[in-house]
């Protein structure tokens, strides 16, 4: 056991175990098997190739699932040293957070949720449940990572509680309603610390490498990012400390000083939290009725500005939009001819899908078409509907 851990931490030996018993192992503690399960799963593997804004033909110096999920381990590693919570299942929580998603990003997500609207939709969190819970198959005993309960419960709740007085289970994607048969993640209550900062973790990573990729585009300047609020703070001090830089050192300047100075904000301002509340235990951070982790309300402010100029200015750039377009129509002529024509699926597909219902084969078509990369996505599209191919 980790004796450096908060009291407030998720400590192994309180583990509310997992959904198939197996013995522990010797030399890892079960935060870290998770975690090292997440690592080997294919559908982590996929994510090298999945897109964060910028589709993946369109250069390599972009970020891709993969690499965002590595900068979002990285910054939840530091906070967790920090604040002494469990590195393992930030680390975890981390790396998984992204395994649901589509090809094309979020593009991708819409086109799919627009597909599946009579068959109980479409969510990359709940998917993400759903291929660590049945869709990973490398173990004989079970399907799934079997992942300890406070993985699983991280990876559902860690932008807050599922339940509440206006949402019932009925109104959550079929994921969660399928798992929640087999398990109680307790979807009425808050996830534990770790998980609160895995989630701001990514927020921090997110806002800083779509900077720092909209720069490199040329979507955005660096005089653009002057006017806003932490951005233009930033850039007048390195100009003050470093004078006259060229633009690609005043971009990664920015960008490490704009994640330390979210960081150290996070870390006081949960700290304040902590100690105002009294909380001692993991239990009383799930049972304390709002967000034990947050940034201040200065920062959030700052932050939100911060989201509003990169959705107008980046995502929403006309040329990204021609390319999710293009993403968007991939997406629903793959899943249109394959649920017309399930016979062309590969063979571990098709068996299912024929022998399916209607909800059935919809369901597995999503399946197959969500864990697509980009690059396989266009391949597909192109070997089905591009009569000039070959005809193999």
């Amino acid at each position: 056991m980790n004796t450096t851990l908060s009291s407030y931490a998720c400590h192994e030996a309180h583990s509310r175990g997992r959904l198939h018993p197996e013995g522990e192992s010797k030399t890892r503690t079960p935060f870290q098997r998770d975690r090292d399960r997440i690592l080997h799963a294919g559908a982590f593997r996929r994510l090298k190739h999945k897109t964060q804004v910028f589709v993946a033909h369109v250069g390599d110096y972009y970020r891709t699932r993969l690499t965002h999920s590595l900068e979002v381990a990285q910054i939840g590693r530091s906070i967790a040293r920090e604040m002494g919570l469990d590195e393992d299942l930030i680390e975890m929580l981390s790396l998984a957070h992204d395994l649901g998603h589509t090809p094309f990003g979020h593009a991708g997500e819409e086109a799919l949720d627009a597909a599946m609207e009579n068959y109980g939709g479409f969510d990359h969190n709940a998917q993400t449940l759903r291929i660590v819970t049945r869709l990973e198959k490398r173990y004989v005993p079970f399907d799934g990572l079997n992942l300890t309960w406070e993985s699983l419960e991280g990876l559902v709740k860690h932008n807050g509680p599922l339940l509440d007085g206006e949402r019932q289970l009925s109104d959550l994607p079929f994921a969660i309603q399928e798992h929640a048969q087999q398990q109680d993640l307790q979807l009425d209550s808050w996830p534990s610390l770790e998980a609160q900062i895995a989630a701001l973790s990514d927020d921090i990573a997110y806002n800083n490498h779509d900077i720092d990729d909209g720069l490199r585009a040329g979507l955005i300047s660096l005089d653009d990012l002057r006017g806003l609020p932490l951005t233009g703070d930033i850039l007048r001090d390195i100009e003050n400390k470093f004078g006259a830089l060229d633009a690609k050192m005043q971009r990664h300047e920015l960008v490490r000083e704009m994640i330390s100075v979210m960081i150290n904000d996070l870390v006081t301002q949960t700290r304040a939290c902590l100690a105002e509340h009294q909380i001692e235990f993991a239990d009383d951070v799930r049972q304390m009725g709002q967000a034990t982790a947050s940034f201040s309300p200065e920062l959030a402010a700052q932050h939100k500005v911060i989201k509003e100029f990169l959705f107008e200015r980046v995502y929403r750039h006309h040329t990204v939009n021609g390319s999710m377009s293009k993403a968007r129509r991939v997406m629903r002529d793959l899943f249109d001819l394959l649920f017309a024509e399930p016979d062309v699926l590969p063979e571990e597909w098709r068996l299912g899908a024929q022998a399916s219902d209607e909800l059935g084969r919809a369901r597995i078509i999503c399946d197959y078409i969500a864990g697509m990369t980009d690059r396989f996505a266009m391949e597909e599209h192109r070997r089905l509907f591009d009569i000039s191919d070959t005809m193999a």
